[in-house]
């Protein structure tokens, strides 16, 4: 008699208990982070030739659809980019206006500073950053002088009732090598470990997950098809240990070094989930989690790199006459310059035809023994046919002069030594012919070297074209410290400018000025 009594008070219990917990349910939330970085004003897509699956891939009014596209398929997102969209000619004309404009047309709601938006000097990026209609963030970069940040350290997102914390910080590669030390002083930079861990903890208690952005590892490699090339891509090592080291993050997303992971990776030992795109805005990064605010517990689900197959999106018109109206405001841009017989692209840890073209248009115009340039200076390829004055821009959008160092053989010997360690790509030259074997110890590499034809001789001087911020020993070629500077003339943008008009039909030189014997 009493079993049939306690069935339904058994079945009452379990409903109040299910009632009981149905708010906690009913706070775990989905939530998509996507992100991007090292953009670079890649405006314009590019052939994929190293995919036979996409024509064309990449350019910012194509990223633009696939972002809203993206957008209109999820519940809760947010948009986020770990930094570098400067870069270019029309960035340079615009001294960073147009980047600003065009981040803030596709909706961004955060970016962190990386070092190419320090590029026209740290006061014009400062005039410049109020233009943004999202927080530009970094916490770790300060006024040397009155120990004051540089940037907004952190920023607090909410939608739909998720509050996401964002914190940015840079690494010292970012911002010691390849930040020229002029359009830098006055500024330092803290550990950026030790900076994001000192903002999570401070909004921990008031946000539902953290997401730290970071402009660090190893400097980008230049190179059009690095992701088909697993030999140039620099990982992210940096972006690893942070995320074993940090307590209460959940995400970084990466740029700086230009790696890409096609899927997140999540730190064995902490969980936090880290993404990185392959830059050049080629991938937008997709990452889906589930978020319980009630208990502020974050759950990874899925994450990928998303390619912009240019060539099966509509173009976005908005960003589309941005980067026009600018073209329009200098028509200069378009100018044709020359024609080029084949596509000059870039090699970053070999000898490549467009670095050969471009040191042997900086060794004309010095009237230098041999010129050099890094890998990493040359921003674009150049495809066969019309090349125009923006196409150039493009090539090397910096802004160094033309400076001749004289060395001696020696001192060359040890430069090419540096080089061939391939710390930032091998270097490109003019002038030369040179045997090595990278399998040998460093500086132990170099066989043979000739310039202009004839041995080297250790006493000799030369006289070597390069530009400014190497001479000055940036990019690690402290060599040219030992060196005496001669002259300093155009811009080297401007000497490419004048090999192109003076040369009208040019054909792209050919391999074979550094061969490694190693790979015969």
């Amino acid at each position: 008699m009493n079993a049939p009594k306690l069935k339904p008070i058994f079945i009452s219990l379990s409903l109040i208990a299910a009632t009981i917990a149905m708010p906690s349910w009913a706070e775990i939330k989905e939530v998509t982070l996507l992100h991007t970085n090292d953009i670079e004003s890649v405006y314009d897509p590019v052939e994929a030739f190293w995919n036979d699956d996409i024509e064309k891939i990449g350019g910012i009014p194509y990223l633009a659809t696939l972002i809203k596209n993206v957008q209109s398929e999820e519940g809760t997102s947010f948009l986020l980019d770990a930094g570098d969209i400067y870069t270019g000619a029309l960035s340079k004309k615009s001294k960073g206006k147009l980047p600003f404009d065009l981040y803030s047309s596709m909706g961004y709601d955060v970016i962190a500073l990386g070092n190419h938006e320090f590029e026209y000097g740290w006061k014009s990026l400062l005039d410049t950053m109020p233009r943004a209609s999202f927080p530009v963030l970094n916490a770790n970069i300060f006024h040397e002088a009155s120990d004051t940040m540089f940037s907004q350290p952190y920023t607090i997102l909410e939608r739909d009732g998720i509050r996401i914390g964002v914190i940015a910080v840079m690494g010292n590669d970012a911002f010691y090598n390849t930040m020229w030390k002029g359009n830098r002083k006055g500024l330092t930079i803290k550990d950026p470990t030790e900076t994001a861990q000192k903002w999570a903890d401070k909004i921990r208690s008031d946000v539902d997950m953290i997401v730290v952005l970071t402009h660090q590892n190893k400097t980008a490699p230049m190179q059009t098809d690095k992701e088909a090339d697993a030999e140039v891509q620099r990982g992210f090592d940096e972006d690893y240990a942070m995320a074993g080291k940090l307590k209460g993050v959940d995400v970084i997303f990466g740029g700086h070094s230009d790696n890409g992971l096609v899927e997140p990776v999540v730190h064995p030992d902490t969980g936090t989930v880290i993404g990185l795109t392959f830059g050049q805005g080629m991938h937008l990064g997709y990452t889906k989690f589930t978020v319980d605010t009630e208990k502020h517990d974050v759950k990874f689900l899925s994450g990928k790199l998303i390619p912009v197959e240019s060539a099966k999106l509509k173009r976005n018109e908005k960003a589309h006459q941005l980067i026009q109206q600018v073209r329009d405001d200098y028509p200069e841009l378009a100018d044709e310059l020359a024609t080029i017989d084949k596509t000059a692209s870039r090699s970053y840890y070999r000898e490549s035809n467009i670095g050969n073209l471009v040191a042997d248009f900086m060794r004309k115009s010095a009237d230098a023994d041999i010129a050099m340039i890094s890998s990493g200076s040359i921003r674009v390829d150049l495809n066969k046919g019309v090349v125009t004055r923006e196409n150039v821009m493009n090539v090397f959008p910096f802004t160094d002069i033309l400076t001749v160092v004289e060395l001696t053989g020696e001192n060359i010997k040890e430069l090419l030594e540096y080089s061939f360690t391939l710390p930032y790509g091998l270097a490109q030259f003019s002038g030369i012919k040179a045997d090595y074997d990278s399998t040998k110890p460093k500086q132990q590499r170099l066989l043979n070297l000739a310039i202009n034809g004839e041995p080297v001789s250790d006493t000799q001087k030369y006289t070597v074209a390069t530009y400014s911020y190497a001479a000055s020993g940036g990019d690690g070629y402290t060599v040219f410290n030992k060196g005496t500077t001669l002259s300093t003339g155009d811009s080297v943008t401007q000497v490419l400018i004048d090999g192109f008009k003076q040369s009208k039909n040019i054909k792209v030189p050919e391999l074979g000025r550094q061969v490694d014997i190693s790979r015969q």
